[in-house]
């Protein structure tokens, strides 16, 4: 086998350009405190020919795809237990890894907000995530409150990561070529891993809140707390799109006795 075939429906484009791998590779900073690297779809290794040279860490793979992990197991016969076939969104981590880690990867951006998702399931370990996204979904991640793209992967995100939108590649770097640009996002896990509020609560409050974002918050958070609850609170009087992270954990800490 000399190469993978490219599957639409795992939302596969293999990075080819070698200067834009090591650019992603070289953004990783193991001195934050992991000693492991996770990487997500190796795909034909061209993340994986770098990482796995590399003595400051030890790097997995893991893929869903069986044509893919057959390619790696000839590629890298030294590989071992290192080289994981399954699914990244249902990966037990303490299977496979003890202490923290980083994340990298080349992800396919049909499943990209439910990595990050699952990155947040695991942000107790997950020290730093070093990403290619399809670009829209890197701007999400990196956005600032006012603006269009500001929405629930950018609270959600930010409310437990520091983001950093490093470079953009365009679509000739990668075979077969997406009909979009793509974006290469660090994030840095604050010193904090949870909020200072009802996190749950948060989480609803934020996707309740950008899920109706034309409407002020007074509209559209009246499924979670009462409209004669909200009381004169003036958060309540902005749409979801104005609030920083810190507003939503206000407003959590606010609404938590109201209802």
């Amino acid at each position: 086998m000399t190469s993978v075939r490219a599957k639409k429906h795992l939302g596969q484009h293999f990075l080819t350009d070698k200067h834009t791998a090591a650019k992603i590779v070289a953004s990783l900073r193991p001195q934050l405190g992991y000693d492991t690297v996770l990487e997500v779809g190796p795909g034909m290794g061209i993340l994986s020919d770098i990482l796995l040279q590399e003595k400051g860490y030890r790097t997995l793979l893991i893929d869903v795809d069986a044509e893919s992990i057959e390619f790696l197991r000839k590629r890298y016969p030294e590989s071992g237990n290192r080289l994981i076939q399954g699914d990244f969104l249902t990966m037990d981590f303490d299977a496979h890894i003890s202490g923290k880690l980083a994340v990298i990867g080349n992800f396919p951006y049909n499943i990209s907000s439910q990595i990050l998702f699952k990155v947040l399931e695991e942000r107790h370990r997950v020290l730093e995530v070093v990403g290619m996204f399809q670009k829209e979904v890197a701007e999400r991640c990196a956005a600032h409150p006012g603006g269009k793209a500001y929405g629930i992967l950018s609270v959600l995100v930010q409310a437990y990561y520091d983001v950093e939108y490093l470079f953009t590649v365009k679509a000739g770097a990668f075979a077969p070529p997406p009909k979009v640009l793509s974006g290469v996002i660090r994030l840095t896990r604050k010193p904090e891993v949870t909020l200072d509020c009802d996190e749950k609560l948060f989480w609803r409050i934020v996707k309740a809140a950008f899920n109706q974002r034309r409407k002020t918050l007074r509209n559209a958070l009246s499924g979670v707390v009462q409209k004669e609850n909200m009381g004169d609170n003036p958060l309540f009087d902005l749409r979801a799109e104005r609030l920083t992270v810190t507003d939503f954990i206000t407003l959590t800490n606010y609404i938590a006795p109201r209802i």
